[in-house]
């Protein structure tokens, strides 16, 4: 099977993803929204990987912008909404994973820049978001998905959701190390240890109302969130590499679904790097490259069966994940470790 036509977008130079910038910061309001959806919403969690995706490539004044969007839009909970329409608020429940990703946006921020001052701007903000999540936190560790719109907490717990939770808390803990906010680090270093065992255990913790094992995010996102066990980091992979992995396409979204997408398969494209898988990462990288519109702008996912791009959309975070997975597998920046390593150091 090969695609319709050969992609020439180079992954390996900032130049060869610059037309990617371009193509987002296109996208953006004045608001500093990015939308990612084709009826122009968004939410925080894709604004959030769009930012980043600017950022990389050198748009600092746009990402600052989709920052500040975030500042801008917080609840006073700490909280974001689910759906947003430029700045209208348009699904109201809060989900737990989206009052924390902006640590890790911050993060990358400041690793390209090395500018202290944007840690200190937006603090409060990502405090608050932290905290919004680790008030939701269970004894065993995870981190309930959702509050809805009645403020009523959903008690389920996502495997992927609290994966990405792991990454901010990580990328926070870092942050209190600059900062120097001891009492800060102490109480988030307790809840990430406490987080990540559970996502190294999570028979019986994880998706108590519905099974969501058939995602590929459930695999290779408790990769990215920082678990070290060497025996469930192998049955991961090996899970990943017999049930969604299409050699020569890439990475399935859902195990039963014959729909291989850019996003899960430059996601998963890190997660290997960051295990010393380099060829297969590569490969994978090469792989979502290829997936792309004649202006070689990222398609959200190529139709197995049918043998065609579907569904006829280009996300701006799907974009910013191909950046991403760029960035991780080449070391284009001095960002580049921010999914592959470790973020805080003791």
């Amino acid at each position: 099977m090969s695609f319709p036509n050969i992609s020439s977008l180079d992954t390996s130079s900032l130049n060869g993803l610059e037309h990617l910038g371009k193509f987002i910061s296109n996208m953006q309001q004045s608001s500093g929204a990015i939308p990612s959806n084709s009826d122009g919403s968004h939410d925080p969690w894709d604004h959030l990987e769009a930012v980043m995706g600017l950022a990389t490539l050198g748009y600092m004044n746009e990402a600052l912008q989709g920052l500040e969007w975030m500042k801008d839009n917080q609840n006073s909970d700490g909280s974001w909404y689910n759906l947003y329409l430029n700045n209208q608020a348009i699904k109201k429940n809060k989900q737990s994973n989206f009052s924390t990703y902006i640590s890790v946006a911050v993060w990358h921020y400041y690793l390209l820049s090395q500018d202290q001052s944007i840690l200190e701007k937006f603090w409060d903000s990502i405090e608050q978001g932290i905290l919004f999540a680790l008030n939701l936190q269970h004894s065993n560790g995870a981190i309930a998905w959702n509050v809805d719109e009645a403020g009523v907490m959903d008690e389920d717990y996502l495997l992927a959701g609290c994966s990405s939770i792991a990454k901010s808390l990580e990328c926070t803990i870092a942050m209190c190390e600059i900062l120097e906010k001891q009492d800060m680090k102490v109480k988030l270093t307790e809840s990430h240890a406490s987080l990540l065992t559970a996502i190294e255990n999570p028979v019986g913790i994880f998706d108590l109302k519905k099974d969501r094992s058939r995602f590929s995010m459930d695999w290779y996102y408790p990769i990215l969130s920082g678990v070290t066990a060497n025996n469930h980091l192998i049955n991961l992979v090996q899970h990943i590499k017999d049930v969604f992995l299409v050699p020569g396409i890439g990475i399935k979204c859902v195990s039963d679904e014959p729909w291989v997408t850019v996003a899960e398969t430059s996601e998963c494209s890190m997660a290997l790097k960051k295990l010393g898988n380099d060829e297969l990462a590569n490969e994978l990288l090469l792989n979502a490259a290829a997936i792309v519109d004649g202006h070689n702008i990222p398609l959200m996912g190529w139709q197995l069966q049918e043998e065609i791009y579907w569904p006829d959309e280009k996300p701006s975070w799907t974009s910013a994940a191909l950046i991403l997975a760029a960035d991780a597998n080449n070391h284009l920046t001095r960002a580049s470790h921010l999914f592959t390593a470790k973020q805080f150091i003791s």
